[in-house]
């Protein structure tokens, strides 16, 4: 599990000046502004954007702000929404998200719904398994699912090159090498 310096959360609302977030040129302002939060804290893994404040967007403001962001950390760092309570400001960011073939989770509590990009229909029971749990291995997923070693490895390691998960490579419990898989939250 990740420990507590390795997780960030970055306001959006002020980052945007206001809010309201419009337009290709402001989204690229505010990206600008994410990308120097992320860089001054090189320790964190997991950033949680929150949108508490944020009262409207279009879909080019997320999309040149927050999920250009997201993809360019692709499999180093994993970012996430949180406080979203309007559904509209929710589908401008879902639209982002699949225009740039990014997923983005947004999470309330232990909650998650999935916008942007989303997982194949083949992957999509392994990717709710490993939202269900701070962190596994293709051993622990391919028993929880019932799925045969190799399935499992294979359907993790595409949700991670995809965007939906982070890993780390650590030490196996018979001495080897062997991939944690965690969700981004």
């Amino acid at each position: 599990m990740y420990s507590m310096n390795e997780i960030d959360i970055i306001n959006l609302k002020e980052l945007m000046g206001g809010p309201d977030g419009w337009g290709h040129e402001h989204g690229r302002e505010v990206f600008n502004k994410l990308l120097e939060a992320v860089e001054s804290h090189p320790g964190s893994l997991v950033f949680h954007i929150s949108l508490k404040g944020v009262e409207r967007t279009d879909a080019s403001f997320p999309r040149e702000s927050v999920v250009e962001l997201a993809k360019r950390y692709r499999g180093f760092k994993g970012f996430c929404l949180i406080d979203v309570n309007d559904p509209d400001l929710l589908d401008n960011f879902d639209a982002a998200g699949l225009k740039r073939e990014q997923p983005l989770i947004v999470w309330k509590g232990e909650r998650w719904h999935l916008i942007g990009q989303q997982p194949t229909k083949g992957n999509a029971d392994m990717l709710a398994y490993a939202l269900s749990v701070p962190s596994c291995t293709a051993v622990a997923a391919s028993g929880a699912l019932k799925l045969q070693l190799t399935n499992a490895s294979t359907k993790l390691k595409q949700l991670f090159n995809q965007g939906f998960l982070l890993r780390k490579e650590e030490v196996a419990p018979s001495g080897g090498v062997e991939f944690v898989y965690y969700r981004i939250k």
